[in-house]
């Protein structure tokens, strides 16, 4: 923290993250798409900058991550691997029906014609949402979160944390789970359960997300982040009319050392991920939740 006098000029939000795949780390925030230096002039700035470069050396840390929405170090390079998706929401549920794109719309429309999906909200749906989320990252070949990491989130956030449920013949197929933030709606954790192939569920799991959205006050719609090279996500919310913005995201490596990569891109994991999606599901949760304290997401 810095200060100036009794006034507060500026925070750096700082976590130590102590990896079994990549030794001590420093992020702000680990598990978070956004973080980094918030002051209130450029002096303020460089001061918290400094500050965190000499933590991190004193730690003997692996690297130090800044992820800013917008770069706040000019002595550091720009990591180009992710990007942002944020739009203005309509004021009122009928806006929707304009608000994303013809075919989003379509899709979405065709999934309750011929599925008949029903949409619940409410924390207690969060063990389905859970479940649904862990199937999905097993099926991507990413690790999962534990349970009680989503319940401690919920304990934190309370009524700005909104869990979401959709339904088909009374079975859960898709949850999401979403944070409010003042006026900011973002979709956060998502799950699905691919063993049940509905043509639209995506596009009417966030469309509902909307509606709630715009029914609470929210008016912007944060679709988190993507890497540039996930295909799948990065073009989904291209095609649901949001246009990628590049995350000004920053990494120090003290004393000059190659940055430690823990990406999901990453080449070097390429057989892990594969090899991963053919766990049974008993054994890709628990290791998953358990592999998760050493990856700062």
């Amino acid at each position: 923290m810095a200060r100036r006098g009794r006034e507060v000029a500026g925070v750096l939000p700082l976590f130590q993250v102590e990896s079994w795949l990549a030794g001590r780390l420093l992020v702000s925030v680990p598990y978070g798409v956004y973080g980094g230096v918030l002051a209130s002039d450029s002096t303020a700035a460089d001061g918290m900058l400094a500050a965190g470069k000499r933590l991190a050396e004193q730690l003997n840390a692996r690297s130090l991550e800044f992820r800013s929405m917008t770069p706040v170090d000019e002595t550091l390079p720009v990591t180009s691997g992710h990007a942002s998706f944020r739009r203005d929401l309509p004021g009122c549920e009928s806006g929707l029906e304009t608000f994303l794109p013809r075919k989003a719309r379509a899709a979405a429309r065709k999934a309750t014609e011929r599925h008949a999906l029903t949409t619940v909200f409410g924390a207690n749906h969060l063990d389905a949402v859970w479940h649904l989320y862990a199937r999905s990252m097993r099926r991507l070949g990413s690790v999962n979160y534990p349970m009680r990491f989503f319940r401690a989130l919920a304990a934190q956030f309370d009524s700005d944390m909104v869990v979401q449920v959709v339904r088909y013949s009374g079975r859960p197929v898709a949850g999401l789970v979403s944070f409010v933030h003042r006026d900011e709606f973002m979709p956060y954790f998502v799950g699905f359960d691919e063993r049940v192939d509905l043509y639209g569920v995506s596009q009417y799991l966030y469309l509902e997300s909307m509606r709630w959205a715009v029914r609470n006050g929210c008016r912007v719609y944060d679709f988190g982040r993507s890497r540039v090279d996930n295909h799948g996500a990065y073009e989904f919310k291209r095609l649901c009319g949001f246009e990628p913005r590049p995350l000004g995201y920053q990494v120090y490596v003290p004393g000059g050392r190659p940055a430690p990569d823990l990406s999901a891109g990453s080449a070097k994991w390429r057989m892990a991920r594969q090899a991963w999606k053919y766990l049974p599901l008993a054994v890709a949760r628990p290791l998953g939740a358990w592999l998760s304290k050493s990856i700062p997401g």
